[in-house]
């Protein structure tokens, strides 16, 4: 009689808690089960296995012999026990507490997570669940297809081998890992079952100069020195076009301006974000001679000390 690991089965440390137990075993159950994954043995065992070792390490009692014993604590064995037929994934069809013992605490719980896997109300013996996979399929757009929304193809493979090409609506706002859900395109469902869904999702590619931070677009705008100083009307570029904004004199470098509603449409609900100027003082890098005389006067005229509240 080969020996298992229930705790390696499931995935959890020797001291997991019973609520570290039930949360493995619950993930491992969705994953793995039959009608999730109709035809594959691998599938069939691997849920059988997962099944055994809760059964054990979900009951305290039997968890505790198990900790202290291993595999001679139970003389007749796990595998005859739990293989045998007319149960649900590999259990016996009789009554759990003749099995776990007269207070059955173990068999209300273990119901109860069948309950939450499958849906309450239905059949614990027989899960309907037919339902076909859920695919995703990542698609590159553009910024302002992002912005503004786009229509895109995508070819999607079937298991069976087939390709089927899908026009996908890619609504405005959307930004990098949105999905876009199509009901019922995903893979067809078992013995009749609906469906699953196809879902889009976006990966957004870089901007020259915008950056989208939430549903904000922040960008910088050079400007020269005569700009700032003097004040200017100066082009900001939008994800709308062109607009223009004023630049009162003496605007300093790194000064942000906001432009309301400029940004990206709310994905969810009414409205837009905004859209964030910085302005950047774009100097000349060669001066010469009278240029530098009248930077020099021009110091002279209006003095400045920019460090003078700094403590070294």
């Amino acid at each position: 009689m080969a020996t298992k690991d229930y705790y390696h089965i499931l995935g959890v440390r020797r001291n997991a808690s019973v609520k570290e137990i039930k949360q493995a075993y619950r993930r491992l159950a969705r994953r793995y089960h039959p009608d999730v994954n109709p035809g594959d043995v691998s599938a069939e065992q691997k849920f059988k296995e997962i099944s055994e070792a809760y059964a054990v390490l979900g009951n305290p009692e039997q968890r505790q012999k198990y900790d202290r014993f291993g595999h001679q604590g139970f003389p007749g064995g796990f595998e005859s026990t739990f293989t045998g037929g007319g149960g649900f994934g590999g259990f016996p069809s009789g009554n759990f507490k003749d099995f776990f013992g007269a207070k059955g605490n173990f068999a209300e719980g273990f119901s109860t997570i069948f309950e939450d896997l499958f849906g309450r109300g239905q059949p614990r013996s027989h899960p309907t669940s037919n339902r076909g996979q859920d695919l995703e399929y990542t698609v590159d757009i553009t910024f302002e297809e992002a912005i503004h929304g786009t229509t895109t193809e995508v070819q999607v493979r079937r298991r069976d081998g087939g390709k089927e090409w899908l026009r996908v609506k890619i609504p405005p706002g959307v930004d990098t890992n949105s999905k876009v859900r199509l009901a019922g395109k995903g893979e067809a469902g078992a013995s009749g079952g609906p469906a699953g869904d196809l879902y889009i999702v976006t990966r957004v590619q870089p901007h020259a100069y915008f950056v989208r931070q939430g549903d904000d677009i922040v960008c910088e705008v050079p400007v020269t020195l005569a700009e700032a100083m003097l004040g200017a009307r100066v082009d900001i570029p939008t994800i709308d076009g062109k607009t223009t904004m004023t630049l009162p004199a003496g605007t300093q470098n790194g000064r942000k301006f906001r432009l309301r509603g400029k940004g990206v449409l709310h994905l969810k609900g009414e409205g837009r974000g905004d859209q964030y100027v910085t302005v950047k003082v774009v100097l000349p890098e060669v001066l010469d001679v009278y240029s530098r005389q009248l930077v020099e006067e021009l110091d002279k005229r209006h003095p400045l000390q920019p460090r003078a509240q700094m403590r070294w």
